[in-house]
């Protein structure tokens, strides 16, 4: 299959890939009603580009019937507004179940988890993908690279296998690695989409990502949208300035090995009256003393 194929999905990528958060009612099932008026906030703000069933919509605390239930609901209320980005992973036969119910719905990708396994080797590694990548032949695939040990040869052998591997979310935290992989696994061949959000975003574009996730974004989609307008216009100075506007909440997001990673930002949800706070667990609620500290960010952003 021809690269042509994927321009459309490849041109979806280079902007900011929203990660929309899943809301959980009372009684502790999805709140499908709040997940529709959050994606619409996402789509009425701007955003292209959607991600469900993405770590900060806790991938790995749902039933695969809610993951279908997500992709749904999400593939329903984007419509033809946003690209949609479909999270996939566990074993293969899930990742690839996940794949095919994606492709049903009309979704044109899917993002594949870091395999969650203690022994990952390099060449298991690309079986992983491939075997994924190969199932859905139609569909632009994005590995979602957490493993710093991974060289980016591999890459580039998986993108050789299967030309369906058409773009990156990189989330290593170190920019001098994240330079040379994508070079070693060809720059120009693949979409780079920064995968740690935006305080990593600048230091990324400037080595070649044109693409980054954001969880905030859900909070204020606008100060996402003009981190990407800075950079993309090459204003590094207006997109660091974004950067210290963000500081704070993200340093809430990543502290204790990001142990708050989406707690932080239903809370800031919660604060904006759009959704119940709830995480599930290994995630935990704010304790009270942090809580206000993120509705008075959010708060600001709103203005």
């Amino acid at each position: 299959m021809s690269s042509v194929t994927f321009e459309t999905q490849r041109a979806a990528l280079a902007d900011v890939v929203a990660i929309p958060v899943t809301p959980f009612a009372e009684d502790g099932t999805v709140d499908q009603e709040a997940h529709r008026a959050l994606l619409r906030r996402l789509l009425d703000g701007g955003v292209g580009i959607l991600t469900p069933n993405g770590n900060t919509g806790e991938f790995y605390a749902l039933s695969p019937e809610e993951r279908r239930l997500v992709t749904e609901l999400t593939v329903d209320e984007a419509g033809d507004r946003a690209a949609i980005l479909v999270g996939v992973g566990h074993d293969v036969p899930t990742a690839v179940a996940s794949a095919r119910h994606a492709r049903e719905l009309g979704a044109r990708m899917v993002m594949v988890h870091q395999p969650v396994h203690p022994y990952v080797s390099e060449g298991g590694w690309v079986d992983y993908h491939r075997a994924i990548a190969e199932a859905v032949p139609e569909l632009g695939v994005v590995p979602y690279i957490r493993n710093p040990q991974l060289p980016g040869a591999r890459l580039a052998e998986l993108a050789d296998a299967c030309p369906n591997v058409i773009g990156v979310k990189y989330a290593v935290p170190d920019a001098v690695r994240f330079a040379a992989f994508a070079r070693d696994a060809g720059l120009d061949r693949l979409v780079w989409i920064a995968g740690l959000a935006e305080p990593y975003a600048p230091s990324y574009f400037s080595a070649g990502a044109t693409g980054f996730t954001s969880g905030l974004v859900n909070v204020a989609p606008s100060v996402s949208l003009h981190m990407m307008e800075a950079l993309r216009s090459g204003d590094h100075a207006a997109a660091m300035k974004v950067w210290e506007q963000i500081r704070r909440f993200e340093e809430l997001r990543a502290a204790g090995g990001s142990a708050n990673n989406v707690t932080v930002v239903k809370e800031a949800l919660a604060s904006l009256g759009l959704c119940r706070r709830d995480v599930r667990p290994p995630s935990s609620a704010l304790p009270e003393d942090e809580r206000a500290e993120v509705a008075a960010i959010a708060a600001e952003w709103s203005l």
